[in-house]
C-alpha cells in the first residue's frame, strides 16, 4: 500500500477538483429543492425549520446521500494523515455509483440537467463533473 498526502498527490487530483464542483451543484440543488417545496407548502419560516425539513422530509431525501458522500471526500482530503492512493480511486468509483448507477443518481442527473437549462454555470460544472467521473481508458 503506498500513501499519499491527499492535499497535494495526483492520485487526489480528481478529487481535489470534483469536491468543490460537487458542493456547489448540492447548494443549486438544495435551493431549487426549497424552491419547489415553497411553491407546494408555502415558505418555511427559519433557518431552523430549513434544517429540519432538510434533514428529515422526503422531498430532500435524495440529496442525503450527496451530502454524506461529501463529507467521506472532505475527511480524506483534509486528513492530516497520508491516504492509501488507492482510497482516491475507491471514492471516484462510490461517486461514478452514486451519481450515475442508482436512483438517488438519476434524481442528481435529472435535476442537474434541469438547472443546467436555466444556469450556464450548472451547465459547465455538470459537463466537468460527467469528465471527472469518466474512468481513464486501460
Amino acid at each position: 500500500m503506498i500513501v499519499g498526502n491527499p492535499a497535494s498527490d495526483p492520485a487526489f487530483a480528481k478529487l481535489r477538483e470534483l469536491r468543490p464542483l460537487l458542493l456547489k451543484s448540492h447548494k443549486l440543488l438544495m435551493e431549487a429543492e426549497k424552491d419547489a417545496y415553497e411553491a407546494t407548502y408555502g415558505q418555511i419560516a427559519n433557518k431552523g425549520e430549513y434544517l429540519s425539513l432538510v434533514l428529515n422530509h422526503e422531498q430532500f431525501s435524495w440529496l442525503r446521500p450527496i451530502s454524506q458522500f461529501i463529507v467521506q471526500i472532505d475527511e480524506v482530503l483534509m486528513s492530516k494523515q497520508p491516504q492509501p492512493l488507492e482510497r482516491a480511486a475507491e471514492l471516484l468509483d462510490e461517486a461514478r455509483h452514486l451519481l450515475q448507477a442508482t436512483e438517488i443518481g438519476h434524481a442528481f442527473q435529472e435535476r442537474t440537467a434541469a438547472a443546467a437549462r436555466q444556469d450556464p454555470e450548472m451547465a459547465a460544472m455538470a459537463l466537468r463533473v460527467a469528465e471527472l467521473l469518466t474512468p481513464a481508458p486501460d
